[in-house]
């Protein structure tokens, strides 16, 4: 991955954390590592009483050249998401049971304008 491309998924990550502490989100950890892939946001939320470990995953895109950046997600991307989480979670057993995967997706068509953010809450369930 080129230095450009890194830092321009940096950008989106901490942009996604904004937008997620602006939606009262509480971020407990970033880009963490586990066997299985890099998780980029794990979040906490309360939703309906019930307390939720959220794992992000951000797609950042400057150009829809390649398509949205939701749709980079392939079914591998899916499996190591899924596989992070799970290991992240018996890593972290204080963290509550239940648990969803969200998408952000920014698109950042130049640097005069705001992102455009697009939040897909639970999208393996």
């Amino acid at each position: 991955m080129t230095k450009k491309r890194q830092q321009l998924g940096r950008w989106g990550e901490t942009k996604a954390a904004e937008y997620l502490e602006k939606q009262g989100y509480k971020i407990i950890d970033r880009n963490a590592y586990t066997q299985y892939g890099e998780i980029d946001i794990v979040a906490q939320q309360t939703i309906k009483n019930t307390p939720y470990t959220i794992f992000v995953e951000v797609k950042t895109r400057t150009t829809t050249t390649f398509g949205y950046p939701e749709e980079a997600i392939t079914n591998l991307k899916r499996e190591h998401i899924l596989a992070s989480a799970m290991a992240y979670l018996q890593e972290n057993p204080q963290l509550s049971d239940n648990w969803q995967v969200d998408v952000i997706a920014i698109r950042r068509l130049n640097t005069k304008t705001e992102p455009e953010i697009r939040h897909f809450e639970n999208v393996f369930s």
